[in-house]
């Protein structure tokens, strides 16, 4: 439950307490700052509560952005003011500090208050003491507290000259998004939102929907028939209308949650490494084993995923943070068609799953798998080239935060941070990515050039452990230092690979995707966590699981000690025990109250 409390003299014909209550607001009315000062202390300190002046006048989902959105513990818009319960005190303070003030000036580079409002000098006020208050961009949305009759009327004007739910539907889109899901999908979809808001359903419950209907459409392709595939292909593309609705109805509806952000941040790579699957049992079916292409599909896009992920992280915050290439690229992006090229060139997931869909409807699994290798590659290659032009022609000076979070993407346990002791100073320069390169080749080559069972991929281990060491041994501050997270993940999952397919046993490869998958989901929520400034994963979930070098080294052993049967065994074994130690600790982080609201606006990958 939420509480507006409306300050000043009503104004006739205003219908402000009506827009609040159809927000959830408990409406409460205050004569003057005392009487609101009283008011606000006799609120249950569990509630939201907001502050709007009595002279409001604007669009309701003005109100609705500025209000209600759970993201924020402190917002505003011209005329009213929120805090959420942990921000209550802070709010207290400024609404104390502001009933005494006089009308807030333009020092500082503050707005002046045309009207002497308490929501706006409690906003001041509360921006003064360095709290961050979200102001959402409003676009022609109105939001203001007009000083008299005549420019109350003039307002309302304004208002009635807008289409506010046509804004409303437009702003549930993201800003940025790929030309598929831009012109195929967001054209409808955010009708389907619409009407999904309407009869009270919930973004999780579209996103529950989106998994389920992925999961039916997995099944449909393992049946290795014609008439599966295509139903596969119709499910899949039906399960991203479903994908881009819950983000959508979020928007739109503004509900936004911690356990949504944990689906929204999982689902989406659940669905399509679980289309892979199907897609490689319906070709089993049919006589022709593509096991290794799905797994190479999966460790293809995952390792393309965490180079946009360690590049983001290492250069979000870096002070001096421009060059050259930025600048080119900047300079394409306001040329119209060169944008829809360049996002169409990195495969988005709409693209990405349009051209699964259609393959798997007209085609064969292992097509469809060779076109998703070569399509995914060249834009793992168009991407990770631009972001290497970008580093090394940039002055870029990356701060300690960046710096852990690199660590926490590298993914280091027990055995390397052993060794790292004992090379305290590090390596310098590009010598930490190259270092991070050779170790991950020299595992992956030993484990994929010679015979199963053999020593030789252990020998390429023990090596990777010590590179890996090397890599990470000082702070990952270095222009190219992002590349690390990417290449221990390739060096990892691609042994994985390696030793699943010249095990040469019927299931061997099933299990190391299964493991793959189970390995990736912990990377994956590492990512999400970090962008939640929550951290990274406790230290003995890292542990538990033995860092990317430990793993690697353990498998290199057990294919050395096993036979191929045991090894399959071995590897199943690993894969579900990793999966529930992950899946544990991860349901229990996202479903608590300590967990960030992340929501991904942004990304088209």
């Amino acid at each position: 439950m939420s509480t507006a409390i409306v300050t000043g003299q009503p104004v006739p014909g205003s219908s402000l307490e009506n827009d609040l209550r159809s927000l959830g607001f408990d409406v409460r009315v205050a004569a003057d700052a005392a009487e609101t000062e009283t008011l606000l202390a006799a609120v249950p300190a569990d509630r939201r509560v907001a502050l709007v002046d009595a002279r409001f006048v604007g669009h309701p989902h003005a109100l609705r952005l500025g209000l209600t959105d759970p993201r924020f513990p402190l917002a505003a818009v011209p005329g009213a003011v929120t805090a959420q319960p942990a921000a209550r005190p802070t709010l207290t303070r400024a609404v104390a500090r502001a009933t005494s003030a006089p009308t807030r000036s333009a020092e500082g580079g503050a707005p002046a208050l045309a009207v002497d409002s308490l929501a706006d000098r409690v906003a001041g006020a509360l921006e003064d003491d360095g709290g961050a208050v979200h102001r959402p961009e409003l676009g022609s949305l109105v939001a203001t507290v007009p000083a008299d009759a005549p420019a109350r009327d003039e307002a309302r004007r304004a208002v009635a000259a807008v289409d506010e739910e046509a804004v409303r539907l437009k702003s549930a889109v993201k800003s940025r998004d790929g030309f598929f899901t831009t012109f195929f999908i967001s054209p409808y979809s955010r009708y389907i939102a619409r009407w999904c808001a309407r009869r009270g359903l919930t973004p999780n419950q579209v996103t529950t929907a989106s998994l389920v209907t992925a999961l039916i459409a997995a099944g449909c392709a393992a049946t290795g028939t014609r008439g599966g595939f295509v139903a596969a292909g119709v499910l899949l593309i039906a399960s991203f209308v479903l994908d881009c609705t819950d983000g959508q109805l979020a928007r739109y509806a503004l509900k936004y949650s911690t356990l949504g952000a944990w689906l929204d941040a999982t689902f989406d790579r659940a669905k399509e490494y679980a289309y892979y699957a199907g897609l490689a049992l319906g070709a089993a079916r049919g006589g022709d084993d593509v096991w290794a292409l799905a797994l190479g599909a999966m460790v293809l896009q995952t390792c393309r995923h965490v180079v946009d992920f360690s590049f983001n992280e290492a250069n979000h915050d870096a002070t001096a943070n421009t060059s050259p290439t930025a600048a080119l690229s900047d300079k394409l992006d306001s040329v119209g068609w060169t944008v829809w090229l360049r996002r169409m060139i990195v495969l988005p997931i709409g693209e990405r799953w349009a051209m699964i869909a259609v393959l798997t409807a007209a085609t064969t699994p292992r097509v469809t798998f060779y076109a998703l290798l070569v399509g995914c590659a060249l834009a793992a290659a168009y991407t990770t080239a631009g972001r290497v032009l970008r580093s090394v022609t940039r002055r870029a000076r990356r701060t300690d935060r960046a710096a852990r979070a690199l660590a926490d993407l590298a993914d280091s346990g027990p055995l390397a941070n052993a060794v790292r002791r004992v090379f305290r100073r590090g390596l310098p320069g590009l010598a930490v990515p190259a270092v991070a390169l050779l170790g991950g080749a020299a595992v992956v080559a030993c484990s994929a050039l010679t015979d199963f069972g053999g020593a030789l991929p252990v020998a390429g281990a023990l090596v990777y452990v010590l590179t890996s060491a090397l890599a990470v041994a000082r702070p990952l501050k270095g222009s190219l230092d992002w590349l690390v997270p990417p290449l221990f993940r390739a060096a990892e999952y691609g042994t994985v690979l390696a030793l699943a397919g010249k095990a040469g046993v019927n299931g061997a490869l099933p299990a190391a995707f299964g493991l793959v998958a189970a390995v990736a989901y912990h990377h994956y929520d590492t990512v999400y966590r970090i962008r939640g400034n929550a951290g990274a994963p406790p230290a003995w979930l890292v542990r538990a699981i033995g860092g990317q070098e430990g793993r690697t080294l353990l498998l290199t052993v057990l294919a050395a000690v096993l036979t191929a049967a045991q090894f399959k065994a071995a590897l199943t074994v690993i894969a579900v025990a990793v999966a529930l130690v992950v899946l544990v600790e991860s349901v229990r982080f996202w479903v608590s109250a300590g967990a960030p609201a992340v929501h991904d606006e942004g990304e088209t990958a």
